[in-house]
């Protein structure tokens, strides 16, 4: 059918890109926060918006759309009340962000959550470098009286506040930041922990803070919504009461009940080198007496640096004492080989070619109490493990699948007339 057509669909698109941009030209009362990195975006987003939703009406990105649409989306839902607005910005292409997003919409603050090479390979970014020039471009266009809030425990993001005219504030765990977190405890019900910062008087304070989010990893994220906070003039009680309301979202170090009355620790739904990293150091940082194992797909789109990330899991793995690990996929092979080679025992490292079979392992080594780390790239589609431990037949054991929607929804999970 012709309207269904690709031309169509660009000139559909188009045009409700004008209409977005005019959109926002008659709600210009919005304070506009734009969160953009190679990870912890999502949550960051999340944790913004739940602190200021204690004193604004906000309105944030949809999170379950691709950003080149979703913002677009998201504007035409602005509204004469809207007060926050907290967009987004995901790249994976040269240009997407200056020709796309920017000219959509600039923010007034800009968080930056920290680089990594996802989407450097061929077919997105190309190198570390593209990386680190596209995602500074929402840097550069915030305004002189404008906010930009950088992870300070990132080197690279460290070299990016030069790009900047606007004010700097600094976040991290590092005592050289201007808001900074220690007395970190984490368990299976939320993380604690002080932060340290400076009062609009510069004196030193400290707080202690709470959130539902479970890891080390998100202090990150709820230090910027804190300053964010605070630039916006909300109270230290409000910030507190909306860092504690926030929770896990499914498949982002989210508790379910597991196979054989384990715990589950679902980070399946995206998968680079740091959220990877952080993940397994949240496995190995949780105290039980029972077993940790980490079941792991392949990371996506790392390019040339693909090989070499891979053994750096594996080594971190060993590293960590995690009991034990399967890896699925060819370049969780190397995986499984670097942990072996850092000390792992070889009967503790399981390496196979698809989730069936990777199902079938895990059943043989998992007990009641056990923690199970699940982590792997969206088109891995690792939650199929848990479909097969649930008895659900799953015929696609391709180790690679070019669809985004859950596999729960999938025609082929169980006619395995996949093609890829």
């Amino acid at each position: 059918m012709i309207f269904g057509s690709r031309w169509h669909r660009k000139l559909f698109h188009e045009t409700r890109r004008k209409i977005a941009k005019f959109w926002l030209k008659l709600n210009s009362q919005v304070t506009i926060i734009g969160i953009t990195g190679s990870y912890g975006k999502t949550n960051t987003t999340r944790a913004i918006t739940q602190v200021l939703s204690e004193k604004y009406r906000t309105l944030q990105t949809d999170l379950n759309l691709d950003t080149i649409y979703n913002l677009p989306i998201t504007l035409l839902k602005l509204r004469p009340y809207h007060q926050k607005l907290i967009l987004e910005y995901g790249i994976d292409q040269i240009g997407e962000m200056e020709n796309f997003h920017l000219w959509l919409v600039k923010p007034h603050l800009a968080v930056m959550t920290g680089i990594t090479p996802v989407h450097s390979d061929k077919e997105h970014l190309g190198s570390l470098k593209n990386i680190i020039k596209e995602k500074g471009r929402l840097l550069e266009v915030l305004p002189k009286n404008g906010l930009a809030i950088l992870n300070h425990d990132d080197l690279y993001v460290r070299q990016m506040a030069k790009k900047t005219k606007a004010q700097v504030i600094w976040f991290g765990l590092d005592k050289k930041a201007d808001f900074w977190a220690d007395k970190i405890k984490v368990s299976l019900k939320d993380t604690r922990f002080r932060v340290h910062y400076l009062d609009s008087n510069q004196q030193r304070k400290t707080i202690d803070l709470k959130t539902g989010l479970i890891g080390r990893h998100f202090i990150h994220s709820c230090l910027a919504a804190m300053i964010i906070g605070l630039n916006q003039g909300l109270s230290l009680k409000q910030i507190a009461r909306g860092l504690k309301k926030i929770k896990p979202l499914e498949g982002r170090v989210s508790l379910e009940k597991g196979p054989n009355g384990s715990v589950l620790i679902d980070d399946s739904l995206r998968a680079n080198p740091a959220s990877t990293k952080v993940g397994l150091e949240l496995l190995s940082e949780l105290k039980t007496k029972h077993k940790k194992i980490a079941v792991l797909g392949e990371m996506g789109e790392l390019g040339k640096f693909a090989q070499k990330e891979h053994q750096k899991i594996g080594e971190l793995i060993a590293k960590l004492g995690i009991d034990y690990l399967i890896a699925i996929g060819p370049l969780q092979k190397l995986t499984a080989h670097a942990a072996i080679k850092k000390g792992m025992t070889i009967e503790r490292v399981f390496w196979v070619d698809n989730i069936v079979e990777a199902a079938q392992k895990l059943k043989k080594i998992i007990n009641q109490n056990d923690l199970l780390y699940l982590k792997g790239s969206r088109l891995r589609h690792m939650e199929r493990l848990l479909l097969v431990l649930e008895g659900r037949k799953v015929d696609c054991r391709v180790p690679f699948c070019h669809f985004y929607h859950h596999c729960r929804d999938c025609q082929y999970l169980k006619t395995g007339l996949l093609e890829v």
